[in-house]
């Protein structure tokens, strides 16, 4: 019988560096932050938003290119799999709205909290079902190995919302590189707009060029192949920053 994540230990998980314990220490954390942003507002909020990014988008992409090609090859792995990357869509677009709106305006709090219930939908499908059913068909060492190389893409990933960008290879492997460079210069742009100093406004004014540049690139073939048409929605097509 499948045991939740959230009921196991961490040496019942395969231990410190397997990715089933990557995945949960992610997940808590995930829940530390949306509670701070539900509590913040002006420039914190905008901080703890980005911050709540930083984690959300760079451990989805880790599991787009490193886990779910794996769940993929277990019975029920595609259907699983593809169930999720709608989540993780649905995600990337109303967080892309989110990025347009006033942190404190009551829309942006409407749909912070329809952003919240997707995030947390998506932590109980994957540590109740699929997360589980990689368990069940993997030995220790294969977990601590894929963990392994879920960190490492973790760490080089894009940090903001692309949901033009195909959720598969090869499509989300080509856009890493250069969508990544951009995210975190954009981070960095953010924090000095925040600030209030001198610079803050033109640290702003960057910022959105650079987010429009952005737009444009995963926009680009290449960066869209690889994606089943299922996950696309009805909107997917039509984002611009």
């Amino acid at each position: 019988m499948l045991r939740s994540l959230a009921d196991q230990t961490e040496d019942q998980l395969g231990g410190r560096r397997s990715v089933l314990s990557r995945q949960k220490r992610d997940h808590v954390d995930l829940d530390r932050l949306i509670k701070a942003a539900e509590s913040a507002n002006g420039h914190h909020r905008e901080a703890v938003l980005t911050e709540l990014c930083r984690l959300v988008f760079p451990h989805a992409f880790a599991e787009e290119a490193v886990l779910w090609p794996a769940i993929r090859r277990l019975a029920d792995g595609e259907q699983l799999t593809l169930e999720i990357e709608k989540e993780h869509q649905a995600i990337n677009e109303l967080f892309t709205t989110l990025e347009t709106l006033d942190a404190d305006s009551d829309e942006h709090h409407r749909l912070f909290a329809e952003i919240t219930r997707l995030l947390r939908e998506d932590v109980r499908d994957e540590e109740d079902v699929l997360l589980p059913r990689l368990q069940e068909a993997t030995d220790r060492d294969e977990l601590v190995r894929l963990g392994t190389w879920w960190q490492i893409v973790r760490s080089t990933a894009p940090t903001r919302p692309h949901p033009v960008v195909a959720r598969r290879p090869p499509g989300n492997a080509i856009a890493a590189a250069p969508l990544t460079a951009l995210d975190r210069f954009r981070d960095l742009l953010d924090a000095a707009a925040r600030s209030d100093r001198p610079w803050s406004s033109a640290a702003r004014s960057t910022s959105g060029v650079v987010a429009t540049a952005a737009g444009a690139i995963e926009h680009l073939p290449p960066l869209t192949r690889g994606e089943r048409p299922a996950t696309r929605t009805s909107h997917a097509g039509k984002h611009r920053r």
